[in-house]
Formats: C-alpha cells, structure tokens, sequence
C-alpha cells in the first residue's frame, strides 16, 4: 500500500505523458564560442541525478542532462547537501566537480561547531582550472542553478575569485584548500540562476513553516523511491545513516536536530530574508562571469483582496506556500519588512526575490534586451505560470528541455 501511495504521490508530482513542449528560439543560433561544460546545481532538498530511483530532480521522467549533452553541450549534473548552507554546499560543489576531499575550511569548521571534512569524490569534471594548452586559457565551467542553487554558485564564484582571508589566517599554507586562498582563479565562465532566492524567501520567515515544508518534500521524495535512498548529506554534523538504520528513523535524528534553530550555518538561515541579505554583504558579482537569472511566477492577484492566490495548476503540494505567502506582511524592527510586493510567488520563492540580489548588495541588475553584459546580472524574463518545479521539468504540464537547450546556445555563444 505504502508503495502504491508513493507512486501516485510521484506520478502527481511529474506527469511527464502530459507535457507540453517549450518553444525553441526562432532566430538562427549565434556562432559557437566556447566549449566549456554546464553544471547543473539543485536547490533546497534537491538530489543527485543516480538518486531516487533514477527520478531526475532536473527533468523528472526526463532527463536535462542527457538532452544538453546529445545537443554537443557536456552537461554533468552535482549533488550537494540539500539541506546546507551556502557555505557548505560551495565547497562540496568545488570538490565534486574537480576531485578531491571536501574541506570546509578550518576556520568555518571550528566557528561553526562541525567536521572540517567531508566526503571525497572523483570529479565530475577534473581538468576543471587547468590550462587548456590549444587557447592557453583555464578550463571554465558554465553553471545552471535552480533556487538555493543560485546562491551557492555564488558563493563558490565569490571564493573562487577572492578567496577567505579567515581561512588563510587560520590554516598553515600546506594545509589549505586550493578554494581558500587569495590567488584569483577564474575558472567560471557564467552563473545561471533559475527562480532563486537571492533575497530569501518569506517561506523561510520562522523554522514553524519551513521544516513542515521541508519534511513534506522529504516524505514525498522518499516515498516515491520506495526503497527510501534519500540522502540528507549532512555528515558534517555527524547526521549520516547509520548502517542498518531504517530511513524513518534516519529522518527522524535529523529534524530532531538543534541544527535548525542552533546555527546560522544551515538552509533555515541562509534562505530567510535576513539570511540572504547576510550573504549579500560579501558575496558580490564579479566582473569576469557572466550573470543570468530568470524568474518563474504561478499566482494571481485577486481583485477583492489584493492578495496573491496559486493557479489552478501549480502543484498541489505547493498550493498551501503559495497562500501563505502571497498575503503575508510584516514589519518588526531588525528584520527586512515584508510588503505587498514580495506576495507574487511560484510556490516556494517570492518572484521579486529572484532577479538578481538586491537586499544589502551592490550588485547591478539589468533587463536583457540583446548582448549579456558581464560582471551584472542580465535578468532573462519572468516564466508566466511556472511554479516552482515546472521550471525544472518537474511537473504537470512543460516539457523545458528545449528551453534549457535555447539557452545552453546562449551560454556557448560567449565569448572565450
């Protein structure tokens, strides 16, 4: 029965047989620039492309990477804690994409209370930062996130560009990750952003209405994989699987944990408004990557009230968010007011969030109108009716493959 369940519960979550193709870019392709690789970087929750049964977080019964790769785009697809925070989830993006044992860094460890290291991977993609000896240039990588994604990749764009001083003062050279230190090393050519929460989300506004969502997606992943393969990835905290542990009980360790209410070093914190307008203070857009963002909105206003209230078609298990936050106000000192403003939403992120971080940053935004400008954020649009995971293949009714396509052109068009 609790098989039977789980797959309804999937199969209402992404019916791929009732898909409906995006429409390709009409004008002849632009002149092939570059070959470096897309990264795809899952958001909140998010998993691996070999975990749960195969169900691809980017494409569901489909697969995105595949489709890139056979279109001549080498697309690999990572797999970070999905429940981290930035910090954590930049260095594992790091070490999987070019090899290597997981370092949090030693001042970042001790600040924080967890284990400097992680797990060791053998690179998705090793010759990543190596000179390419036909252009004499480093082998970059264009990276495509999807929501928390967003500001992971940022963060690993920040320290790959200027590195942690603290890190540097904390560690005896020898002992430093390649990450850490102050040597520029620009080894990434773009940073896509897909409906993420560069200003937070109100979703993220107390652990009371964060953690049942985020249990619900668990319980909802997990259940669809019937044999329970879901990993948190939160060994750092000593929260791994013990062997012969059921997955009930596994998960039970892990949200009985004080990790969502002890720590700033976790999704609860860097997702909420005040968190996001933290990690806007330091991590800046920098002036050698090409910034791209695009926007994905699935409600609409109500002429009675004003509020924001979800499309018949979101996805259900995104209805309640949707409610919750396309009328949620507030305004209480030392936190960022809450207004009319942030109610438009695709289930799960507020879309005046997702354009570009504004909250504490300098960063420019600008509307794309023509050629991307670099070291800004070149903001694509808003996807009209796209809640959350239609955007990543994940749903009802859009098959997106073509539209990551359309854009993967876009992204080898850029100059060397």
């Amino acid at each position: 029965m609790q098989r039977r369940l789980g797959l309804f519960l999937v199969l209402l979550f992404a019916v791929s047989s009732m898909l409906l193709a995006v429409p390709q870019a009409s004008a002849a392709d632009p002149p092939r620039q570059n070959q470096y690789p897309i990264v795809l970087v899952h958001g909140f929750g998010g998993w691996g492309r070999d975990e749960v049964l195969g169900f691809k977080y980017w494409g569901g019964f489909l697969d995105i990477q595949e489709y890139l790769t056979n279109r001549g785009y080498p697309t690999y697809t990572a797999s970070v804690g999905p429940f981290s925070s930035n910090w954590d989830r930049a260095a594992e993006l790091y070490a999987q994409i070019r090899g290597g044992t997981v370092d949090y860094g030693a001042a970042h460890a001790a600040k924080h209370g967890h284990a400097r290291f992680g797990r060791t991977h053998p690179g998705l993609y090793p010759q990543w930062g190596a000179t390419d000896p036909a252009s004499g240039l480093p082998n970059k990588v264009h990276l495509i996130a999807h929501s928390q994604g967003g500001q992971t990749t940022r963060v690993l764009a920040q320290l790959l560009s200027e590195g942690s001083a603290e890190e540097v003062a904390a560690t005896p050279a020898a002992e430093l990750s390649h990450l850490f230190n102050t040597t520029r090393k620009p080894w990434v050519d773009s940073v896509t952003t897909i409906a993420s929460p560069h200003d937070g989300t109100t979703l993220a506004t107390g652990v009371n209405l964060f953690l049942p969502y985020a249990q619900q997606m668990v319980a909802l992943i997990a259940a669809s994989a019937s044999t329970q393969l879901y990993d948190f990835k939160l060994d750092q905290w000593g929260l791994s699987r013990r062997p012969g542990e059921s997955f009930n009980s596994y998960a039970d360790r892990v949200w009985a944990s004080s990790i969502w209410t002890s720590t700033k070093d976790i999704s609860v914190w860097d997702l909420s408004p005040e968190g996001a307008k933290e990690l806007n203070g330091w991590v800046k857009a920098q002036p050698d990557v090409y910034y791209f963002s695009w926007s994905t909105e699935k409600t609409y206003e109500s002429w009675l009230t004003g509020y924001q209230y979800p499309e018949i078609t979101i996805n259900p298990i995104w209805s309640g968010n949707a409610w919750f936050m396309g009328s949620y106000t507030r305004n209480r000192s030392g936190l960022v007011p809450i207004t009319a403003s942030w109610w438009k939403n695709d289930g799960v992120v507020n879309t005046i969030s997702m354009n570009g971080p504004k909250l504490g940053s300098t960063d420019q935004i600008v509307n794309n109108t023509g050629a991307p400008q670099i070291g800004v954020w070149n903001h694509l649009g808003v996807r009209e009716s796209y809640d959350h995971s239609d955007i990543i293949g994940i749903g009802l009714y859009y098959d997106v493959r073509s539209w990551y396509g359309t854009h993967a052109t876009r992204l080898g068009a850029l100059p060397r």
